[in-house]
Parts: structure tokens; sequence; C-alpha cells
């Protein structure tokens, strides 16, 4: 099989470990990226991904970034969606009420309050520093600056997770898409924006969805994977997301992606 774009997820999908590529990866998406273009899309903020692109040799390439909140080539915004300040503020209530923390995601901003033990973890998984400062002070700089959230983390307990998350579908499910990274985690984006949309604003017009292949493993790939041409799920995906998958291949850790792209992608 021949496409002209490939689109892959990065947590638990392109990435070997937590935070790189294998040198096997590296090597198949070379042997194809002359031909195909490939996209990185992720929840992850721009500099969070860009030490990748460098990796893989694609730095020439746009990123779909914040689930599809935010779409970036080189320096150049192509687009930009954010979540309103009254609504930050409305969930910051809700989280503080039930022991939970926020992270908040602007560009290339990371904020957090505290430099807990999930927020180390981000660090060392995303190779980016976070700025240490009170989510009330966060919220007065942007609204002098008229900007908001391109994603919000919950982070907290299984327990707590438990607790907020189907409060919080209640409240904002009109506006916000929301999801379970992990059992602790609560990842949240504008509903109007998906990894799919994200896709869709980079195709050129001799291009369409069924021109890409694409890759992941968690509730916010299933758009992306139902809609291209071709989605493959790893091994390790979510069982939803094989579901839909047109093929399954080896998980994460095993280099699935690079497995496929060697066994069925021509150039």
């Amino acid at each position: 099989m021949k496409y002209k774009i490939l689109c892959s997820d990065l947590d638990g999908t392109l990435l070997s470990t937590k935070s790189d590529v294998s040198e096997y990866t590296i090597s198949q998406l070379a042997r194809v990226k002359n031909e195909t273009r490939i996209i990185l899309v992720s929840a992850r903020m721009p500099r969070a991904m860009v030490y990748l692109q460098r990796r893989l040799g694609i730095t020439d390439q746009p990123l779909v970034c914040y689930n599809g909140a935010l779409v970036v080539e080189g320096d150049t915004v192509l687009s930009s969606t954010e979540i309103k300040l009254s609504i930050l503020e409305e969930i910051h209530r809700m989280a503080s009420d039930n022991f939970t923390k926020l992270g908040l995601y602007f560009s290339d901003e990371w904020y957090v309050e505290e430099n807990t033990e999930r927020v180390r973890k981000e660090i060392k998984y995303t190779q980016s520093t976070p700025h240490f400062r009170e989510t009330e002070k966060t919220f007065a700089d942007w609204k002098d600056r008229g900007i908001g959230a391109h994603k919000i983390m919950l982070m907290g307990t299984k327990n707590t997770a438990d607790t907020l998350f189907p409060v919080l579908k209640q409240h904002f499910d009109a506006d916000l898409t929301l999801y379970r990274s992990n059992d602790t985690l609560i990842e949240v984006a504008p509903k109007s924006v998906s990894k799919l949309s994200g896709v869709q604003e980079l195709l050129r017009k001799d291009e369409s969805l069924d021109d890409v292949i694409a890759f992941g493993d968690n509730y916010n790939d299933l758009d992306m994977l139902a809609n291209c041409g071709y989605g493959v799920a790893v091994g390790n995906a979510r069982e939803e997301v094989k579901a839909i998958a047109d093929a399954i291949t080896l998980p994460h850790y095993e280099d699935g992606v690079a497995r496929f792209i060697e066994q069925h992608l021509v150039i």
C-alpha cells in the first residue's frame, strides 16, 4: 500500500519508550519520508514534539498539537482554538473541591502550581519544563493577554478522577472534549476540534482523507483512525480503538508502527 500522508500519535503509539522513538522507527520513517509526508499528531505542546521531529528528520513538516487545538508549521500558527477563561475558572473550582490540580497549556507555555511527582514525570517524558505559579495568577495573566487554554490536564488520583470525570462531562460536554489518558489524568480540549480536524487542516488541494494512513492507541485517536483512508491501532490500544481500526499492529514497545511500515508501505 502507498499513501501520500502518514499521521501518527506519539505517546503509546510511535514512541517505543515514554519519551523517545527507536532507531528502527527512525530508519523505517526515513525509508518513506521522501514520498510520504509524515505528520505527528498529539495531545502534546509543540516543543514536546519538535525534538521528536528532529530525531526523525521531519522538521520541515507541520504539527497537530493539543488534539487539534493548535496546528503549526515552524513558527507559523495555522489554526488555534482555545478554551475560554470563564470555563477554565469553573473547572478550577470543581477540581479544587475534588483535590485535583490543574496543568494549563497555551502554545508553548505550561503552568502548574507544584512540582509534584506527576509533573516531574511529564517533564521527563516530554522534555519540557513548566512555569510554577498559582493558577489564579495564570488566569489573571491570561485575562490581560486575552487568551485561554489549548489544553487542560487535571492531575489527581484514580478515586478523584473517577469522581470528577462524570461531573465534568455533565457540565461541559457541549463545549469540551474530555478523556482519561490514564487512571489519574483527565485531559480537556475544545469540543470544536480533534486530531481529525487538525489533519484535515493540513490537506493540500490534491489530497483527501483517503490519502492518509493514521496510527493511534487512545480515545482521542478514534475519529482520526475511523475517518482516514486507513487506520491502524497498535497492539496496546484501547479495545474501542482496535474495534474501529482497519488493522492492528504490534504494541508500541515492540515498534508496532515501524513494523507495519516495513511490511506494508511501499515507495
